[in-house]
């Protein structure tokens, strides 16, 4: 039964909590697994302790104290490169990413 639960995990719709939420309960695995405690990655990282307890319970992060975090966890790497590469799914899509490699900005009216 678990094995067709991850199964079926992996064709449900993400939506940014839920996301949102898998990154925290990460981050927390990590930071436990390094024996770093909640005020020890907010020394590292100058983020307060109150905005790591609210991402790991809540999920609720800025941007800029991710970061901060991921920096303090050595996970510099993972979160700079995140848009690194194009992704596509199909070739329609690998086409136009070719046709735009190089351009500064996107054309209005183009939105999907």
């Amino acid at each position: 039964m678990n094995n067709i639960l991850s199964i079926l995990e992996n064709y449900t719709l993400d939506n940014a909590d839920d996301i949102a939420m898998t990154i925290a309960k990460d981050f927390r695995k990590r930071r436990i697994e390094k024996d770093m405690t909640r005020e020890l990655v907010a020394e590292k990282s100058g983020v307060a302790v109150s905005n790591i307890v609210r991402f790991e319970q809540k999920g609720l992060i800025s941007l800029k104290n991710l970061i901060g975090i991921a920096m303090a966890l050595e996970y510099t790497a993972e979160v700079k490169h995140i848009f690194a590469e194009p992704k596509y799914s199909t070739m329609e899509e690998l086409t136009q990413i070719r046709k735009n490699r190089g351009k500064s900005r996107a054309r209005k009216g183009q939105e999907k």
